[in-house]
């Protein structure tokens, strides 16, 4: 696959320390988004059904982990296309709002987690892999998988207009420059593109899976202001502003909105990353 740009340093935001190419170590933003589990389900994006038909195409047999699977968003989907999914979630309320939706989940961080000689056809993780250390976790997915199995990691990438972004980018500038994960921070899919680079690095430092495949799926959501400015408190860090700064945070955004006329299409780009379990 082609070369894929880097992301500047991170800061985890327990420390205060700053972590090149590794939003895994900031483990606080990665189990606060239990928060609001149900704010989580309810606004945040869903997948395509171009990705998750092509997850089960190329999956040797219907058993399914779900890496950070969070509210079952992704796994809602794979069980309706015929998949046995089992969760794993390093948040226990996270876990708990998707068992109350049918779904088996087991509480532990990834690279913890144990398989216990169970063998599955496809491990995946939607929008958290980043979360999880790259070559620790690419090494367990490949002891959880069946010669043949696949691993595949995939995140929702904004690709507004200029003008869109721009906008945005400057309340988050104004008012919470600091926020180690702004969604703004610099253009979305170059950030997902570096995360899809690190996770290439880890299935090859991982030594049990083929060469990586890259795959891309363009879609669009429309959002009204109201359904906008309800996302946003979801994003990783927000939950950790003060009250009054999140609040000016969403007053600066929803005056942002208003200048497009009350709603927006937004363009999202699904990027994600899948290899071959060796035998």
């Amino acid at each position: 696959m082609a070369e894929l740009k880097r992301e500047p340093d991170l800061v985890d935001a327990q420390t205060g320390v700053g972590h090149a190419n590794e939003p895994h170590r900031a483990r606080r933003v990665a189990q606060s988004f239990g928060v609001d589990a149900a704010r989580y389900d309810r606004t945040r994006p869903s997948y395509p059904e171009a990705l998750i038909a092509r997850v089960v195409a190329a999956s040797p047999g219907p058993r399914v982990v779900d890496v950070g699977c969070g509210t079952g968003i992704v796994a809602r989907l794979l069980r309706a296309a015929g998949c046995q999914v089992l969760g794993v979630e390093v948040d226990a309320r996270m876990a708990e709002f998707a068992r109350r939706g049918g779904l088996e989940v087991e509480v532990a961080a990834f690279e913890d987690w144990e398989p216990a000689g169970r063998a599955f056809d496809a491990v995946v993780s939607g929008q958290s892999w980043h979360w999880v250390d790259p070559a620790k976790g690419a090494a367990n997915a490949a002891r959880a998988l069946c010669p043949g199995g696949r691993l595949t990691v995939f995140w929702n990438a904004f690709a507004p207009p200029l003008e869109i972004a721009e906008a945005f980018a400057s309340v988050y500038r104004h008012v919470a420059p600091d926020l180690p994960f702004s969604p703004w921070a610099a253009p979305t899919l170059d950030a997902d593109a570096s995360l899809a680079a690190r996770a290439v690095d880890g299935m090859r430092a991982a030594g049990d899976f083929g060469d990586a495949e890259q795959w891309r799926f363009g879609w669009e959501r429309t959002y009204s202001r109201d359904d906008w400015l309800d996302q946003v408190p979801t994003h990783g860090g927000h939950h950790q502003l003060p009250t009054a700064q999140l609040n000016q945070l969403l007053a600066g955004l929803g005056a942002a909105f208003d200048v497009f006329g009350g709603s927006i299409t937004m363009p999202y780009v699904t990027l994600a990353v899948t290899a071959e379990r060796t035998g």
